[in-house]
């Protein structure tokens, strides 16, 4: 509306205007060079008006001329862009759809017609990887790392191939320099993470779990800096233990229920005198997570108590954790010490049908210091022996003695206080050959089955091989397969055999209706 207003406005005015001269006329006189021009003002204003249009043309096709070099060029680079665009796109959708041979044809041509482009350079680190050419790929993302804008990418990919072909220092190198950058991707700080951590440089690693301070939950960011606030305060100890009592002490408001930290903190305060504000802080990391470590500095508060006065102090930290298998190992020990069998005995009697190796061989020891039977000393021995595994600091499928931050693996808070195996094969078989259903109960702690006699047989299929489960099976449940077996996003995998017809055509053809029948006779 606007418009047709202002262009009602600007015809009015260009109107008025022309009325304005029509109504008053005059004469224009030229004279140049012996030529005399004379004619009226209207007539000499639109001669003026010709004349600016025809110079105005005559500019227009002269700039025209000299610029057409340049739109030719514009031209064809733009041509070539668009050819590149759709070689990257064809080139991606073969990486997606796992062809190899289609992706480095694609990627070879897009390397022609964009060079340095950030998408050819991707698909030529990609077509590479899945070709198996690990050399190609990491040239590809030495390119990468030289722009600005796909320097993150690039380093990703340098750190990727570093650690698949087991270049440790080659991978934190790449690590670091992606963890320094303005925007620090998570991956680069829980790489540097992981190598400070795995070299026990305990303040770079806390340094890097503040740059990723961000990108971790709260509850995940506390627990890590405990765990390193704890390894770094056992480096200090020795050279010093004022730093390492602060350090500890902050781990143990991030995770009170750090055991390691707790025992460490209380025997530590213990020494400097400060009794009260570590029977607080074991008391409470005692009743969040029963630990014998937080047990034994429990015990060792005032160095000079009797056996008596340490039996009546664990028996209050028992109190704490009621019913739990570590308060009744504490509160027997600690009876054993203080002469104390029949409470010793007592606090056992709940564990002593199915007993654990310690259960049993404190037991032995109660018989040996009360009465000194022999017999009953080698049966809880003999017990000993054949018994369950107790809880131990598990990680990665080793077993360590004490508590250690990091796993053999390299990962931050492996160890865990666990039966070792405990989670293996007593629920479910590994693998399964056929998807038949497996009687639970015959699975969990059932003796082995004896083999059956294997018989050739001639000509059966599996299915005929399969005979039907009797009527009186126990109620089954279906088995998962333990291990899922995925595909690197990278790796192209084995070869499935693609081309092959998954539907193959009948041999012979199916019947066709009396109409078709009679319709053929014409053809």
């Amino acid at each position: 509306m606007i418009r047709v207003v202002i262009f009602l406005l600007a015809a009015a005015v260009l109107a008025a205007g022309v009325v304005w001269v029509a109504d008053r006329p005059g004469d224009v006189a030229v004279t140049w060079m012996g030529y005399h021009i004379e004619t009226s003002v209207m007539v000499a204003a639109l001669a003026l008006a010709a004349l600016v249009i025809v110079l105005m043309l005559l500019w227009t096709i002269v700039r025209g001329i000299l610029r057409s070099p340049g739109h030719v060029s514009l031209l064809f680079r733009h041509r070539r862009a668009a050819k590149g665009h759709l070689a990257i796109s064809r080139g991606l959708i073969a990486v997606g759809a796992g062809d190899p041979r289609g992706a480095r044809k694609a990627a070879d041509e897009a390397s022609r017609l964009a060079p340095g482009h950030p998408l050819a350079l991707l698909l030529s680190a990609q077509s590479a990887q899945m070709a198996g050419d690990r050399s190609g790929a990491e040239r590809a993302f030495r390119e990468m790392t030289r722009r600005e804008e796909t320097k993150l990418l690039g380093l990703r990919g340098l750190f990727i191939e570093a650690r698949r072909r087991d270049d440790a220092d080659a991978a934190r190198l790449a690590a670091e320099e992606a963890g320094n950058a303005p925007s620090a991707p998570a991956w680069a700080a829980q790489a540097v993470l992981d190598y400070r951590s795995a070299a026990a440089d305990w303040a770079g690693a806390l340094d890097a779990l503040d740059h990723m301070k961000a990108a971790l939950e709260k509850a995940v960011y506390r627990r890590q800096r405990a765990i390193l606030l704890t390894a770094h305060a056992l480096k200090l100890e020795e050279n010093n233990r004022d730093a390492a009592r602060a350090a500890v002490l902050e781990a143990v408001k991030l995770a009170p229920d750090l055991a390691p930290a707790a025992a460490f903190a209380g025997k530590r305060l213990a020494e400097a005198g400060e009794q009260r504000k570590a029977r607080k802080i074991l008391e409470r990391a005692w009743s969040i997570n029963p630990h014998p470590d937080v047990a034994e500095a429990y015990a060792d508060l005032r160095p000079g108590d009797s056996a008596r006065e340490r039996f009546n102090r664990m028996q209050k930290l028992a109190g704490l954790a009621a019913g739990h298998v570590e308060s009744a190992l504490a509160v027997a020990r600690s009876a054993l010490d203080a002469r104390e069998f029949g409470v010793a005995r007592a606090a056992l009697a709940s564990y002593l049908a199915a007993p654990t190796r310690r259960v049993a061989t404190l037991m032995s020891e109660i018989e040996e210091s009360e009465h000194g039977a022999e017999g009953s000393v080698r049966e809880w021995m003999a017990r000993a022996m054949r018994a369950s595994g107790d809880p131990a600091w598990t990680a990665d499928g080793s077993v360590s003695e004490h508590w250690r931050p990091v796993s053999p693996s390299g990962r931050l808070d492996g160890f865990v206080w666990k039966v070792p195996l405990a989670e293996i094969g007593v629920t479910r078989p590994v693998i399964e050959l056929t998807p038949a259903e497996v009687p639970v109960e015959s699975i969990a702690f059932a003796p082995p089955a004896p083999e059956p006699e294997v018989k050739p047989v001639a000509r059966k299929s599996a299915k005929s091989a399969v005979k039907p489960a009797p009527k009186n099976m126990p109620r089954t449940k279906p088995v998962e397969p333990v291990i899922p077996l995925v595909h690197a996003p990278d790796d192209p995998g084995p070869d499935l055999n693609l081309d092959a017809d998954p539907i193959p055509e009948p041999t012979t053809q199916p019947p066709r209706a009396p109409w078709q029948r009679f319709m053929q006779l014409f053809r």
